[in-house]
């Protein structure tokens, strides 16, 4: 192929680009017909992007842009607040912001040294209630799901559950609900809005949780979930009120520990991380994390 023919057909790759974009603006909502016609006025007298045209015609904005690019390239991005979903969510409301750059570096060094060997579990705990480890459980799963990987995210804190109301899911039933026999069909769900990611709730809060988490039952759940995901994270009650996180690192064989800065005590994470070794498990690392 000459060099002619070279750029002939990058032009007509870009393009295809441009008016795929232009389609994605017009299916999210955000120009008109008419508008997308003034858009494209514009950039055939500017030679500039579909993009750079309807921002510069103050149709739409950054956000708006970035948005559509997501969708382009499946890569999961929804709007703060989109769905009821937490603020606090970055790794969907915010992706291309520094937080979503620093959770995409702990993403990296976990898959290097954790499921790139072989296994697909991992426990991620807090040492206390409001450490948010819960919520950096669910941007981590956001943020492999992101990557393609079939992701669940099991919400194990069978006391004081939060992944429901992080994602707005609603009360269902779930890993109790499994682990006590009372359902046996899968009660995982697909989160449409942020591609492969599926979650299982806590479901019905049991009086004997530590006891249902002992179960044979919950290493063959975990076997199951291992078969059909990629990666499995599981978020449990803080390791300051139960001995849950341990339980469960004895069957995934790993444990991820987050800390928040100016709550959690060093002596505290020493403490866990001695625990998680004494019950035959890895200690992968210590994330600290930093919120109102």
């Amino acid at each position: 192929m000459t060099h002619s023919e070279l750029s002939i057909a990058a032009a007509e790759q870009q393009r295809r680009a441009e008016s795929r974009i232009g389609a994605l603006l017009l299916a999210a909502g955000k120009i008109t017909p008419e508008h997308a016609e003034r858009v494209l006025r514009m950039q055939d007298e500017l030679g500039i992007r579909f993009g750079e045209a309807a921002q510069r015609l103050g149709l739409v904005d950054d956000d708006d842009i970035d948005q559509v690019l997501a969708r382009q390239f499946d890569y999961p991005y929804v709007q703060p607040g989109q769905g009821g979903c937490s603020p606090y969510l970055v790794a969907a409301c915010d992706p291309f912001g520094a937080r979503a750059e620093t959770l995409r570096a702990v993403r990296s060094q976990l898959l290097l040294r954790w499921f790139a060997r072989g296994h697909k579990s991992l426990v991620v705990a807090g040492v206390g209630q409001g450490d948010g480890a819960s919520l950096f459980a669910a941007n981590l799963a956001v943020a492999f799901a992101q990557l393609g990987r079939r992701t669940l995210l099991v919400d194990a804190d069978l006391r004081h559950p939060s992944q429901q109301a992080i994602f707005n899911t609603g009360a269902r039933q779930g890993l109790a609900d499994m682990l006590a026999g009372r359902i046996e069909s899968d009660l995982t769900e697909p989160l449409a809005s942020f591609g492969t990611l599926s979650l299982l709730g806590a479901g019905t809060l049991p009086p004997n949780p530590q006891e249902l988490l002992s179960r044979p039952a919950m290493t063959s759940l975990n076997a199951a979930f291992e078969a059909r995901h990629d990666v499995v994270l599981y978020d449990v009650t803080p390791s300051a009120r139960a001995l849950d996180a341990l339980l469960l690192a004895a069957r995934t064989g790993a444990v991820l520990i987050v800390a928040r800065k100016h709550r959690t005590h060093l002596d505290q994470l020493h403490a866990l991380a001695d625990k998680v070794g004494q019950n035959g498990a890895k200690v992968l690392g210590a994330v600290l994390v930093e919120f109102p």
